[in-house]
This record gives structure tokens, sequence and C-alpha cells, in this order.
């Protein structure tokens, strides 16, 4: 099987997670984030086909974060409105994955940044699965966003449709829809009732820690 190259787009800490505004203060919000996303790019990362991972970003804490897990650091593009996060968003995926074909024929695992019960078997799964598909799609728990886009080393074409209703949009566009049964790759963190359902699949260790700190047990 060929290799395959991460990319994870991360907005700023500020702006990331407000629905969960309400159940963290700021600064445990971002924490929780960073811990998130800690726990994602360490369960990626033990994909056996898994070669590197690039993370697209404009915080210095994420940045951080991800220097530290040997991950590459992309700046965000500055060519989309920076209201509009959803061009933002496929606007940082299209430059990294410009950036990885650069460089090379790796295929391209376009991957949610908060998905703290990811288990590495799952993502190794659905990558293997992938194969002789240019492009697949890993739809969300609840069905209708993307927890990942897998594409084709040599396919033409990434087009990165992330954003409301994003699975659908993705299969329309062509994906090859991936239906195995990984909870933890689908279950991206937006609520405090994704933060409980997390908890109870299993989160990674830096998330576990977070939330230790808080009172979860």
């Amino acid at each position: 099987m060929s290799s395959a190259h991460v990319v994870i787009a991360v907005k700023d800490l500020a702006a990331a997670k407000t629905r969960l505004a309400d159940a963290f203060a700021d600064d445990d919000r971002a924490r929780l984030v960073v811990a998130m996303f800690r726990d994602t790019v360490v369960a990626a990362r033990a994909v056996d086909q898994v070669a590197a991972v690039t993370v697209v970003t404009p915080d210095p804490s994420i940045a951080g974060a991800a220097r530290s897990l040997g991950a590459r650091v992309v700046g965000e593009p500055c060519d989309q409105d920076p209201l509009d996060s959803v061009a933002r968003l496929n606007s940082a995926f299209e430059a990294a994955a410009s950036l990885v074909r650069q460089e090379g024929k790796d295929d391209i695992i376009a991957l949610q940044a908060d998905l703290p019960a990811l288990r590495t078997s799952e993502l190794a799964e659905a990558y293997r699965l992938s194969s002789g598909h240019s492009r697949s799609v890993v739809s969300d728990h609840h069905g209708t966003g993307t927890a990942a886009l897998i594409v084709d080393g040599a396919a033409a074409d990434f087009s990165p449709l992330f954003g409301p209703a994003s699975a659908k949009r993705h299969l329309e566009s062509g994906a090859f829809d991936l239906t195995g049964v990984w909870p933890g790759l689908r279950l991206d963190v937006d609520t405090i009732d994704d933060v409980r359902d997390a908890h109870r699949l299993g989160v990674g260790p830096a998330t576990g820690e977070v939330l230790r700190s808080l009172g979860w047990n």
C-alpha cells in the first residue's frame, strides 16, 4: 500500500469550539481544544502508512503543539474573507494538499482536528478501504459532516468541501462512502454532549488529563 500524508486545519483558539463556551471557561476550552488536537495527531501518526502530518493554523499554541509532535506547520492562507470560516477551512486544506503534492505522490488524508477518541486502528482500516478509489469520505457521527476525506495521490481532484452538510456534498461530488464502524474516527467534538460521548468512549491521554483537571472522572 502507498503512503499517506495527513493534513489538518485548525482555526485560532479564540474562535474554536464556541459551542462549548457555555460549558467551559475560555482558558479551559482552549486547553481542551489543544489536547483534542494532540490526541488526534498522535493517533494518526501511529498509522503505519502515515508518512507525515502537516497542520495549517494561524494559532501559535496549536503550531507549538504540532511541532512538538513532529508535524510540519503551515500558516493559514490569506486569500479568503476572515469571517467566512468555511471558505477559510477549505482554503487551508487546499494549501496543505498543494504543498504535499509538490513533494511527491503520497495519498492525502484531510482529517478533522477534534477527534479525541480516535483509535489508530480505525484510521488505518479506513485508509485501507479507500484503496482503489480516487476520493473517499468518512462521515461524522451525525452523518452530515466529514470526519476524513481521503484522496489518492494520483488523483487530479482534491476538492475539499468541508462545512455544513459536507458529507452529502462530498458524496455528490463522487467521493466513495466509507461505511466502517469507527466510533472514535467519526466522533468530532462540537458540543458538550460530544465531549461526554467521547469521554465514555475513551479519550486520548492529553484530553483525559484536561478533563480530569476539570473534575471529570
